[in-house]
């Protein structure tokens, strides 16, 4: 059974976030800027990932971050990767400013490097995790190659995750009415637009311990889901980047 080893101390998880800044983040969804939502859903699941490595008054590092931005070029918004404890210090996250373009292979290209130098010294610790989050087409080379290269990366665990959050209004038939209630989207869901098709083939399933951290905070997405999520409003982008962080925990 993967995906077991629960984030301590000792062997904290690395979650690596790609951020999509092209310049369609200044669209409005829930009447505010899609990359507002983007930040404010970011900073929550650090806050929980805070909340989750506290005992007592002490923080112990229990992950491990990286925020990479994106639009032409790449941005390593913490100059490489920052335990949780360092990200607490500093309060907040650093700002997510709207560029042109969105070259998400460039993105997936730096993970894989960072997952390189990491994986040899992460042999107890949790499967690795790349959340991505896109609003559009890649412009630039194909992602899914390299997408695939990193979930064919792995630890004892298991293999390396990657999840995809498309803030997208037409990927499903219809609204999600309720969120908290979804069942996610599996291999068999029927998608409207051929860029989210990719992304599906670039998410990972949804291991059995992730979900249940998710059920405990009372979503209920299937077993089978794929770390896959539809960010037609501001709360299923939380429950996005939620999942990113849902690595059990003792």
């Amino acid at each position: 059974m993967n995906y077991t080893i629960q984030a301590s101390q000792r062997t904290p998880a690395l979650i690596i976030y790609l951020i999509d800044i092209s310049a369609s983040m200044n669209m409005v969804l829930d009447n505010r800027r899609r990359i507002d939502v983007v930040y404010d859903a970011l900073s929550l699941a650090i806050r929980q990932m805070v909340f989750r490595s506290t005992k007592g008054n002490r923080l112990t590092p229990r992950y491990r971050i990286a925020i990479l931005a994106y639009s032409d070029d790449v941005y390593d918004l913490m100059n490489g990767i920052k335990g949780i404890d360092e990200i607490a210090a500093v309060g907040s996250l650093p700002d997510l400013t709207p560029k042109r373009f969105s070259d998400s292979a460039k993105a997936f290209l730096q993970a894989e490097k960072i997952l390189q130098a990491e994986i040899p010294n992460m042999q107890d610790c949790p499967a690795p995790l790349v959340c991505h989050m896109t609003d559009g087409v890649a412009t630039g080379e194909d992602p899914e190659p390299i997408a695939k290269r990193i979930m064919g990366m792995s630890v004892p665990d298991g293999n390396v995750l990657v999840e995809n959050i498309f803030i997208s209004d037409h990927l499903l038939e219809g609204p999600i009415a309720e969120p908290r209630r979804w069942k996610g989207i599996s291999q068999e869901t029927v998608l409207q637009d051929e860029h989210g098709e990719k992304l599906r083939n670039m998410s990972s399933v949804l291991p059995e311990s992730y979900r249940e951290m998710l059920v405990e905070a009372d979503y209920l997405l299937a077993p089978g889901a794929l770390m896959m999520l539809p960010g037609t409003c501001a709360e299923l982008v939380s429950i996005g980047f939620q999942m990113s962080a849902a690595t059990p925990v003792r």
